[in-house]
C-alpha cells in the first residue's frame, strides 16, 4: 500500500495535515499553499480512498490510519487534522507525544463524550441505514442537516478551484468508503483522556467560529472542560480551510506561532 501523498514548500518546521471523510487532501491545498513560504507541509490522503488504494480493511482501521500518520512524521512536526482527521490526530498525540510538537484537532467528531451520545450515535446509525437503503447521495443529504452542514453555504462569490472540481469525480469512490467505514466507527472512539492530559500542552482544540451549536463544535467543548484546554476559534464552519483558505491559513499560523514553535 502506497499513500498518495503531497509536500509543499522547502523550508521552516513540518507540518502535517490529516484530511477527514471526504478523505482527498486537495481540501487543503488552498491552506497550504499560503503557509509554504513558513511551513514544510505534507498533505495526504488516507489509507482506502481513490488515491490511496488498499486490498483489505485493517481490523482496527483507526489504529492504522494513526499508524500512517506517525510514519509520514520522520521528525517531530506540527498536526492539524480535520473532522475524521482530528480523531486521527487525537489518537496520534496520545499514542506517539513525542512526534508531535503541536496538534490542532478541528473539530473531532467524538460523539463518544457528549451527555446525549445515544441519541446521536442512533441518528447516525440512521444516516448509514439511509445510505444502505437508498444510496450516498440522499444519506449525506440527511448527515448534512443532522450536523448543520446544510448551514454552512459557501460566502458569495465562491468558486472552487479546478483541483477542487476533479475531487469531486473521485468522491464516487470516497463517500461510499467513509459511509461504510467510518461513520458509525470512528465517533464511537473513546480517546484516551489521560495520555491527552499528559500532553495537553500540545493541544490546540480548534473549532470554527460559524459551528458553535452544532454537532462539529460539541465535543470540543467536553475535551475542553475535562483537559483545561481552552477552545480556539477558526474562521469559517466545518469546512472553513478550503472555503476562506487565506484567514484560515493566517489563522493557523497565529496558533503555531504563539505557541512558540514555529
Amino acid at each position: 500500500m502506497t499513500l498518495h501523498t503531497k509536500r509543499i514548500g522547502d523550508s521552516g518546521p513540518l507540518l502535517l495535515f490529516i484530511v477527514g471523510g471526504n478523505g482527498d487532501s486537495t481540501v487543503f491545498e488552498g491552506v497550504a499553499a499560503r503557509l509554504a513560504d513558513r511551513y514544510r507541509v505534507v498533505l495526504y490522503d488516507r489509507a482506502g480512498f481513490a488515491r490511496s488504494p488498499i486490498d483489505e480493511i485493517p481490523a482496527d482501521r483507526l489504529a492504522a490510519d494513526v499508524e500512517d500518520a506517525a510514519a509520514l512524521l520522520d521528525e517531530p512536526g506540527h498536526v492539524f487534522g480535520s473532522s475524521s482527521g482530528a480523531i486521527v490526530t487525537l489518537e496520534l498525540l496520545a499514542t506517539w507525544p513525542s512526534k508531535v510538537r503541536i496538534a490542532v484537532p478541528h473539530e473531532a467528531p467524538l460523539i463518544s463524550l457528549l451527555p446525549d451520545r445515544d441519541e446521536w450515535l442512533a441518528r447516525m446509525d440512521g444516516v448509514y441505514d439511509l445510505y444502505r437503503a437508498e444510496g450516498p447521495d440522499q444519506a449525506m443529504a440527511l448527515f448534512g442537516r443532522l450536523v448543520g452542514l446544510a448551514q454552512q453555504a459557501p460566502p458569495p462569490g465562491f468558486e472552487p478551484p479546478p483541483a477542487l472540481m476533479e475531487m469531486a469525480g473521485r468522491m464516487r469512490h470516497n463517500i461510499p468508503f467513509w459511509l461504510e467505514h467510518e461513520l458509525r466507527q470512528y465517533p464511537r472512539q473513546v480517546p484516551d483522556l489521560a495520555a491527552l492530559a499528559a500532553s495537553k500542552d500540545k493541544l490546540v482544540l480548534a473549532s470554527g467560529d460559524e459551528s458553535k451549536g452544532l454537532l462539529p463544535y460539541l465535543p470540543n467543548l467536553v475535551l475542553s472542560e475535562r483537559l483545561a484546554v481552552p477552545v480556539t476559534e477558526f474562521p469559517g464552519g466545518h469546512l472553513g480551510y478550503f472555503r476562506q483558505p487565506v484567514e484560515f491559513a493566517e489563522r493557523l499560523h497565529e496558533v503555531l506561532s504563539s505557541a512558540g514553535t514555529s
